[in-house]
């Protein structure tokens, strides 16, 4: 299957899926294609003609409930201009395959594809329907995919388990090699801010200036860290890290938690991004991203605005973030919220994740097997809905050669390492089979 998993998101990268607009639909058509060849004919079904969801299903007899295989078709916009290969090439080089959406999340989609192909060639016998869904607009909040999906065809993705982004990557952290398995994500609450002032001729200064104030409040939410929240998937994953790393890092990843160490830590580690991560599972966040002010140079707007990519952890809710993030901004800036997708969170044990963990131990033995938080969130808020319990489990191999899977999502430069690749797909179809069969 390696060989097959490479050519298809090869071309399937070639499908520009940018969202906006997404357009969705040719890669959906490409999946459908592969699938029917294959005996599996799909259901091709979505809000507008051009952001089409895929899903298929390889049946079982019944006297288990589903297994979910889903991935996103659509990808974040790439600037041509700060790559060093073309994004939409699907080109190998140096012994990766570059393109958006290679990580984030084509693969996945070519993975479960690939999958439940081999299952029905093979005629494995199965006690659990298993269940393909590739979904549009996750990038942009679910609308047309999965939140479309559950809302309107319920009956063809409603399933027990689910697997899905983000887990079950290579992190080397101390010598060690560590696998995270998703079990929980964060809320996502999007904010608008907006501050209003006099406006005016932009040859007269004036004290109550929209833009001034609006930028003295981004300043501020910038440069701040909201207040630690202490939550036990965050605990079970640094004392899982801790346990194979040696004295005094274990000691201080046990005790992370702590604000003083955490802000000794965090300011001090090399790996930038490590920290970034870190901090980001430790505390709500609240990241501006977008501003909006004025259409001449030489007007004074009365009003400014800017939009804040908010994300809550387990057991905070959209008020208690709004509190924190007024708390640094003041009471003059009026906070809207846009969207608001409370915190998953569900408890590793379970028969799949006994599966999970031993194939991963074994195709990478020594490596360590760990709970995680994902700061970002997935299509596991919808499929949470019809009561699914998701794993973010795409299984793919890392070598130690600097590259990381974290700087590669939504980040320039974005690929898969070819082997880790042909590595995931035989992983992830054995975790499949025993599972669903069994």
């Amino acid at each position: 299957m390696g060989d097959e998993a490479v050519k298809h998101l090869a071309a399937l990268i070639r499908i520009d899926t940018t969202n906006p607009p997404g357009n969705e639909t040719p890669a959906a058509e490409y999946l459908a294609e592969l699938l029917n060849g294959a005996g599996l004919p799909p259901v091709l079904v979505g809000a507008t003609p051009d952001r089409k969801n895929v899903v298929a299903r390889v049946r079982g007899d019944g006297s288990k409930a589903p297994l979910l295989l889903g991935a996103h078709l659509d990808v974040v916009p790439a600037e041509r201009e700060q790559w060093r290969h073309s994004p939409f090439g699907g080109e190998i080089h140096d012994g990766y395959l570059w393109g958006r959406g290679a990580i984030d999340m084509k693969h996945m989609a070519v993975m479960s594809a690939l999958v439940l192909m081999r299952l029905q060639r093979e005629k494995v016998k199965l006690t659990r329907d298993v269940i393909f869904a590739g979904v549009a607009d996750e990038e942009a909040g679910c609308d047309f995919g999965s939140k479309f999906l559950v809302d309107h065809h319920p009956d063809l993705v409603k399933a027990e388990f689910a697997l899905g982004e983000a887990g079950a990557f290579t992190v080397h952290i101390g010598g060690k090699a560590i696998y995270p398995i998703q079990v929980a994500e964060k809320g996502t609450v999007w904010m608008k801010l907006r501050a209003v002032g006099k406006p005016g001729h932009g040859s007269l200064p004036k004290e109550n200036n929209a833009v001034t104030r609006l930028a003295e409040a981004i300043a501020k939410l910038g440069r701040a860290r909201l207040p630690h929240h202490r939550t036990a998937i965050v605990d079970g994953y640094l004392r899982a890290i801790a346990a194979t790393q040696k004295f005094p890092q274990s000691l201080l990843l046990r005790n992370l938690h702590r604000r003083k160490i955490a802000d000794l830590v965090l300011k001090k580690l090399p790996d930038r991004g490590v920290a970034a991560a870190l901090s980001a599972v430790l505390s709500n966040t609240a990241v501006p991203t977008v501003l909006r002010a004025g259409g001449k140079v030489n007007v004074v707007p009365g009003s400014a605005e800017a939009e804040v990519d908010g994300r809550s952890l387990p057991g905070q809710t959209a008020a208690d973030l709004i509190a924190e993030v007024k708390r640094v901004i003041g009471e003059d800036v009026e906070i809207e919220v846009l969207r608001d997708m409370p915190p998953v969170e569900h408890q590793p044990a379970s028969a799949l994740w006994d599966v999970m963990q031993a194939a991963l131990e074994r195709g990478h033995p020594g490596a360590a097997v760990v709970p995680y938080l994902a700061p970002g969130f997935t299509d596991a808020k919808n499929w949470s809905r019809l009561g699914c319990r998701s794993y973010g489990f795409m299984p793919l191999q890392f070598p130690d050669d600097g590259v990381k899977f974290a700087d590669l999502f939504h980040g320039h430069d974005e690929r898969i390492p070819v082997e880790g690749l042909k590595w995931g797909v035989e992983l992830l179809y054995g975790v499949v089979r025993d599972f669903a069969s069994g």
